[in-house]
């Protein structure tokens, strides 16, 4: 029941009021079945309340906590049964009403059944027999005025209960020998006798004389005792009385002297107190009411409904439970009921409509505002300042969550395109059919946020053909979500170094192209755009192929805008191991020499086959750019070239590229060529010399101005982690973002 109403209560959110309400409802329902199906405690919390069959409710109890004081105590024997150590008697039943009397019950004092010795006089051949009475003065007990009577078997007698009390009865016998068997239901005055006893009575000490002379002490064999009416009345029994040693005794007994309770404390209790003739009060349940009214519990509601005694109604099915009393409804015609029935119904479906309806909005209402926690959160407002002042950033398209969602298959692994350390990338279809590629952010930390705003800044300033297209992006879900062109066809790194069916092999016309195009998207970031831009990632996995084998620049997370007038950006050192700067390894200045660096390292791709970074070549040579300079050197440049180079590659252009690359690969940067110049050399080349014969044997390449290479710095794992930005990586031109 506890567990229920907590469950009720414990709601944080205002939209949940209307399933509070439905949850009340539904509460008070239940309230008054849970009332009357709940057992009633007659015993204290964590308190045995019974010994075998004979249940103990309080303020008898076992143990100390348990019972109200030493009158109350109850030891019970290894046989189940019961016994009351203060009036030294064996317990039969402990009851907190009398349970026979159907009519008044509900005002009968607590009362206890025990077993009691008889009185006897001169029956000197018996060893049964109590001679000196019953004596329970002071204990809050008394012998029970209206279920107790007092029985007196023998010839020529007259028993009195008390010498203090003037009460008892007379009997005569026609035979005056010793009476064998007797009904004592039937006493009537023959050979036994009974009466009633006075209320309020301690003491049990029977006395005995003659009839015939009422001052002699009669000296027969003499019996006399208390015993419980209910008892006697039990079915027609022949008693021998001399082998009876105890008898069934009633006692009422009262708490109230030991326990005062206010009549505020009674009525939220369901009971009342009756006064008794002996200056006490019985606490007692009020009709209706089941209970134990001495516990703080108190009385509960019986369910008469399901009591078919109790339930006085015709037909059962009408009785309706009432707090403390019932109610019996008339039969309703089928009309009525047909009526209710369908009003219910109606109600009902009404109730739930506007319950649905009412859920309906309050998720929606839940929803946009998730969105736009999200949207600020992913830096929404900071691209929305920048729109206002930047037209290109408006020309981008704002997607909502529901519709990449539908383009995605919901994120579907299966569309899945590629990895990377910013996010996923999906592949997607929009509403109008267009095929889309989806950036997905891994995290949602501040400098994955930063990257992704960098970028759509950074592409929202790009129109050209060798860069990949941003479409659009959304902010509004828990990570942030990019929308670009779709290039079928994998990235560079894949044809290069990857065997595989589906990607063909690259002629050497294909990369000549593919490296003019890289070139020539390059110099329009460094040169053409309204600000000049930094990639600062350039490698052969950033570079993708669309339907036509045409290149595309992509990934502008780590990209720089920079003013005009100025020469190179700080920044803490970011990059992929094997395509690094070492001059902007060593000053953490990033010019546009440093891309010119990452591009010299792709034209060796391209030349050679190889990886940046390989663990199959020698430690001195793992690094692809100190490798390709010491095989210069050495006159072995056509030892390392790629087969498909040396099988249809033109002898002087590839002389060209191989010189071209060892420019870009300076140490020192001013003395590397810049990207506009590296556009003109793969132009010229391919005019100069396209109509001349493949080789078969390469001449030398001029060592020329080449730098002191055998001074290049190798660059270990430790000191760089391979493709993944510092963690202390800090945008300038975002550093307000918060």
């Amino acid at each position: 029941m506890k567990a229920s109403w907590f469950a009720l209560l414990n709601y944080r959110h205002p939209e949940m009021a209307v399933q509070v309400v439905m949850r009340i409802t539904f509460f008070l329902l239940l309230t008054t079945y849970e009332l009357a199906e709940a057992a009633a405690p007659i015993a204290k919390p964590h308190c045995s309340d019974s010994c075998g069959d004979i249940y103990i409710p309080y303020p008898f109890g076992k143990t100390t906590e348990c019972y109200l004081n030493h009158w109350f105590k109850i030891v019970c024997n290894e046989t189940g049964g019961a016994f009351l150590p203060s009036i030294g008697m064996e317990v039969l039943e402990i009851n907190l009403t009398d349970p026979y009397n159907d009519d008044y019950f509900w005002k009968d004092p607590g009362l206890v059944r025990l077993n009691v010795p008889i009185i006897s006089s001169n029956c000197k051949n018996l060893s049964s027999g109590n001679i000196g009475g019953v004596d329970i003065s002071g204990s809050p007990f008394f012998f029970s005025s209206y279920r107790d009577k007092f029985i007196s078997v023998g010839c020529d007698n007259l028993a009195l209960i008390n010498p203090m009390v003037v009460a008892g009865c007379k009997s005569i016998c026609a035979d005056e020998s010793m009476i064998e068997y007797i009904k004592l239901k039937n006493c009537s005055g023959i050979n036994c006798c009974i009466t009633t006893i006075p209320s309020g009575i301690q003491v049990l000490n029977a006395s005995f004389r003659s009839i015939k002379e009422e001052n002699k002490v009669s000296e027969e064999c003499k019996y006399a005792f208390l015993a419980d009416d209910k008892w006697l009345s039990s079915g027609d029994i022949t008693y021998k009385v001399q082998l009876l040693e105890y008898v069934p005794v009633v006692l009422e007994w009262t708490a109230s002297e030991f326990i005062t309770v206010d009549p505020d404390e009674l009525r939220r209790r369901n009971s009342e107190g009756y006064p008794t003739l002996y200056g006490t009060k019985y606490y007692y349940c009020l009709k209706g009411y089941q209970g134990n009214p001495y516990l703080p519990t108190g009385c509960q509601d019986i369910n008469e409904c399901e009591n078919e005694t109790l339930n006085k109604c015709p037909n059962k099915s009408d009785c309706v439970n009432t707090q403390g009393s019932y109610n019996c409804n008339k039969p309703k015609s089928p009309v009525k009921i047909a009526i209710t029935v369908i009003c219910s119904s109606l109600g009902a479906l009404f109730l739930f409509t506007i319950t649905w309806c009412l859920c309906k909005i309050i998720k929606k209402r839940n929803k946009i505002k998730l969105k736009k926690k999200f949207f600020k959160r992913n830096g929404g407002l900071l691209l929305q300042q920048l729109s206002s002042n930047d037209n290109n950033v408006q020309k981008t398209k704002l997607f909502n969550s529901k519709e990449l969602e539908n383009a995605t298959d919901h994120f579907n692994k299966n569309r899945i395109l590629g990895k990377g350390g910013q996010g996923t990338v999906y592949k997607g279809m929009l509403v109008d059919g267009r095929i889309v590629a989806i950036k997905k952010c891994n995290t949602v930390d501040k400098g994955n946020l930063e990257q992704f705003i960098n970028e759509i800044i950074i592409l929202s300033q790009i129109n050209h053909r060798n860069v990949v297209k941003l479409l659009g992006w959304c902010l509004e879900t828990e990570v942030p979500l990019l929308v670009y062109e779709f290039i079928p066809n994998g990235t560079l790194f894949q044809y290069i170094h990857e065997e595989n069916e589906d990607f063909p092999l690259l002629t050497w016309d294909m990369r000549l192209r593919i490296a003019t195009e890289v070139a020539g998207s390059l110099s329009y970031l460094h040169s053409a755009a309204s600000l000049p831009i930094y990639h600062r990632d350039i490698k052969s996995s950033n570079i993708l192929l669309d339907e036509k084998y045409k290149a595309k620049v992509a990934d502008f997370g780590t990209s720089r805008s920079v003013a005009i007038d100025q020469t190179h950006v700080t920044t803490l050192v970011y990059g992929t191991f094997g395509y690094l700067d070492p001059e902007y390894f060593q000053t953490s200045q990033f010019t546009e020499k440093s891309d010119v660096y990452s591009f010299g390292v792709v034209l060796i791709e391209l030349l050679t086959g190889e990886k940046p970074v390989s663990s199959t070549r020698s430690q001195e040579d793992r690094n692809l750019s100190t490798y390709f300079i010491h095989s210069i050197k050495e006159n072995r440049l056509f030892d390392i070239l790629d087969p498909q180079v040396r099988k249809d590659g033109n002898k002087h252009e590839v002389m060209a590229i191989a010189n071209l690359a060892k420019r870009c690969l300076h140490l020192n940067g001013k003395k590397r060529p810049t990207m506009t110049e590296i556009v003109m050399e793969l132009e010229g080349v391919q005019k100069v010399y396209s109509d001349q014969p493949n080789f078969e044997e390469f001449d030398c390449v001029r060592n020329e101005e080449m730098g002191p290479w055998n001074d290049i710095p190798v660059l270990s794992s430790s000191s760089l982690e391979i493709g993944e930005p510092s963690s202390s990586f800090v945008l300038p031109l975002l550093s307000h973002f918060d």
